[in-house]
């Protein structure tokens, strides 16, 4: 069936789109609450298909390479709204704006229905009508709460009251000593209130920190001194700058966008009970164009993804935007409770927007400095990538005669590497190809839960690169990969730091690069890093597998049936749970029960 055969057969009911180029790659996912309007919006069919003249460039762009498309048909635009978003996290289309704020929010909270309330950390609501929140924070909850409990007399820990007796923390003056002490009700409240005033009053907070840190310093217990600089310098950062306090109890969610040609950058604000209580940012590659309708939409869809918030306010954006009243149904459904969305104009609400404005064209401002002399504009133009290379994934795998086979991930992002999504892999696989298209799958897999970079880069030659786009192909994403391999001399894999002529192959080409280019060289440290991830996971893993290996040895197992069960059960925590039958049948019952009795 052709395009326009398609587009005239859609029917007129609730759905996403998908439009393809000619080699199958997937262009665009749209929603639609008539698939049939939405879609035969975009063409003009007389005398021939071609894209409507009102469209903007880059959605002109994209009708143009469009050669094929899907549908999908579900119950409602509500339905639509939520499945486009899974699919565009999962399958990364050229054309839609992709968002990588998968993170959480934690909140600090106190559950008030308990004798002695004490103040915890939570990311998602509590079922109990006595729990208050605090936050969201976007960094710091955990330093304000180690502040907390440092300043106030608090019960310090979970099962401090269990034990009846007077702990270290009463000796030393942080607790009041309810778990064996008569205190009352009246002078707990207080201690709690001065904490609940420094939650609120991040000032107060850090004013009381910094005469702390000042002690330390005075008493030359400067280790202490500098953990308490770091600790403030964390809580400062959380959140943005601000006389405004409204002198009220409003809460308010505040979005507002930026963009430069290439760059786009999201500020949200949150201000609980009158004042602004943090702030967090991120910056967005925009890869066809800037769509403000779309990527509000994608902002507000991402940030509201992970369920209720503990805390649901209105929402403050600094336009209008195409999509706005199906997300305000959306929100309406997952608060249990009517959301939403205004676009101020005048007053304290406005004052809020145009400060979140301020701070969003400042951030662009510095990001456009720092990036300046980055490589990846280099890197995309040399080995033709369709994305500029923000965030790239690197993969190795490490073995030792097919024991402790593991495999590693390292993330690069805005030229650093992200320590924190480094992901590592406990294999099955006994060959290195199979070990990386394990590795790469099970990546493909949690496209759901964490979006694909725009680049994929791999320690091997050809045949790795070949595996990685064929996973990626059978499971409908694009993405740009490239494998560097390690020059070879006399046969044999040639490493030497500034001198290896590492040769790196694309889909269409194969780069023998000069040892002082310095993009082989970005490659290869990039590389270099997911080796070094790679052999310290191995390193580790060997630790353990040699030591439960030296307990079965000394228990009369040999290093051969050693090897056999491993290759048959995979790993020891796989051997501890089995059943003695599912032993004997690899060994025999003398051994299976010795094996047993190690790990009962």
């Amino acid at each position: 069936m052709t395009l326009e055969q398609t587009v005239k057969q859609l029917p007129d009911c609730a759905g996403i789109y998908q439009y393809f180029d000619k080699d199958g790659h997937l262009l665009y996912i749209g929603k639609a609450k008539s698939l049939a309007k939405r879609v035969k919006s975009y063409f003009n069919f007389s005398p021939e298909l071609k894209p409507n003249p009102n469209l903007s460039m880059r959605i002109t762009k994209m009708i143009s390479q469009t050669i094929s498309m899907s549908y999908i048909v579900v119950n409602s635009e509500h339905d639509a709204l939520i499945l486009e978003n899974s699919l565009i996290k999962q399958l990364m289309p050229k054309y839609n704006i992709l968002l990588r704020d998968d993170k959480t929010y934690p909140y600090i909270y106190i559950d008030n229905s308990q004798k002695y309330p004490r103040f915890e950390i939570t990311r998602k609501v509590i079922k109990s009508p006595n729990i208050r929140y605090y936050g969201p924070y976007s960094v710091g909850a955990r330093d304000i709460l180690d502040s907390i409990y440092e300043i106030c007399r608090l019960v310090q820990k979970k099962g401090s009251l269990k034990s009846k007796k007077l702990c270290l923390y009463y000796q030393i003056g942080k607790c009041l000593g309810p778990c064996e002490l008569e205190i009352s009700d009246e002078i707990y409240k207080k201690e709690l209130d001065a904490a609940k005033e420094l939650i609120q009053n991040k000032k107060i907070l850090l004013s009381k920190l910094e005469e702390k840190m000042h002690f330390y310093a005075e008493n030359l217990r400067f280790e202490e001194a500098l953990e308490i600089r770091d600790r403030c310098e964390r809580i400062s950062r959380s959140e943005i700058k601000s006389e405004i306090d409204f002198a009220s109890s409003e809460n308010y969610d505040i979005f507002v966008l930026q963009n430069t040609g290439s760059r786009a950058v999201v500020v949200r604000i949150f201000m609980r009970e009158g004042r602004i209580i943090s702030s967090s940012h991120d910056y967005i590659q925009l890869n066809e164009g800037y769509d403000e309708d779309e990527l509000y939409q994608r902002v507000l869809m991402d940030f509201y993804s992970n369920g209720k918030p503990p805390i649901t306010a209105p929402i403050l954006v600094a336009s209008e935007f195409d999509g706005k009243d199906t997300i305000e149904e959306y929100l309406t459904t997952l608060f249990e409770k009517k959301a939403e969305i205004k676009v101020p104009k005048i007053g304290n609400k406005k004052q809020l927007i145009d400060l979140a404005l301020l701070n969003a064209a400042e951030l662009l401002k510095k990001e456009s400095k720092q990036n300046s002399g980055e490589i990846v504009g280099e890197i995309k133009e040399l080995f033709s990538l369709e994305r500029t290379p923000k965030r790239v994934e690197i993969f190795d795998n490490s073995h030792m005669a097919g024991m402790a086979t593991v495999g590693a991930m390292a993330v690069y992002e805005n030229g650093a590497f992200d320590k924190k999504s480094y992901r590592t892999y406990r294999l099955e696989a006994k060959d290195e190809y199979s070990q990386m298209r394990e590795i790469l799958t099970r990546r493909v897999e949690s496209f759901s839960k964490s979006s694909p970079p725009d680049l994929w880069i791999l320690d091997g030659g050809s045949t790795l690169l070949n595996l990685a786009l064929e996973i990626l192909d059978s499971n409908g994403v694009f993405l740009d990969v490239i494998a560097i391999a390690k020059e070879k001399i006399d046969a044999k894999a040639h490493r030497a730091k500034g001198k290896a002529n590492d040769i790196v192959h694309t889909k269409d080409d194969i780069f023998k690069l000069q040892n002082s280019d310095k993009r082989l060289q970005w490659v290869q440290r990039l590389r270099d890093e997911a080796h070094r991830c790679a052999i310290n996971f191995h390193k580790k893993t060997k630790l353990k597998i040699d030591q439960e290996s030296k307990l079965l040895t000394l228990s009369g197992i040999s290093q051969a049936k050693i090897v056999k069960l491993i290759n048959h059960f995979g790993t020891f925590d796989a051997l501890k749970k089995v059943s003695i039958e599912e032993i004997s049948a690899i060994l025999n019952t003398k051994d299976a029960g010795i094996i047993k009795n190690i790990y009962k």
